[in-house]
């Protein structure tokens, strides 16, 4: 495992420079999910709550969340997303919404965090808008599963 980069040779945070890197195409897939009753499950695939439809309401989020993500995460630099899609879809077998994250940009750096955070923010606003009706779900699984450009190329990590 190669050193931190976000921490100085005195130990002190640092917003790591990126400008001698090449632009590249650069996209990243996260996932997530929200587990939940089966009625529960049920309310929210009719996409009618008291609150309005958690799942397209929820996409909105996550991608508001993306855009917004260098305001959240400290050494996060401020990217120019060129695309940013949200995707909630019911488990098959299980008792779950998954939420699916692709964000793109054309920069030095990569939009792995952005990804994650979508998934993150959809997670807790269907969490928002479904609490009434269920206060055992579970948030779990939040976990990058792809990112390509940059000088690492393409990564795929284990997706369940």
């Amino acid at each position: 495992m190669s050193g931190l980069t976000h921490i100085g040779p005195d130990g002190r945070a640092v917003m790591v420079d990126i400008s001698d890197k090449p632009v590249t195409d650069r996209v990243a897939v996260a996932r997530g999910e929200l587990q939940m009753a089966r009625e529960t499950l049920d309310l929210a695939s009719s996409r009618q709550s008291r609150k309005g439809d958690p799942i397209a309401i929820a996409e909105l989020a996550g991608i508001m969340g993306a855009k917004r993500t260098a305001e959240l995460i400290p050494l996060c630099h401020p990217l120019p997303l060129t695309g940013i899609h949200v995707d909630i879809l019911p488990s098959e077998g299980r008792s779950a919404l998954v939420v699916t994250a692709t964000v793109r940009t054309t920069n030095r750096t990569g939009v792995e965090m952005e990804a994650l955070t979508a998934v993150s923010v959809a997670c807790l606003t269907l969490y928002d808008m479904l609490k009434s009706a269920d206060k055992n779900m579970v948030i779990s699984g939040i976990e990058l599963i792809e990112k390509t450009g940059g000088t690492s190329g393409t990564v795929h990590k284990g997706a369940a």
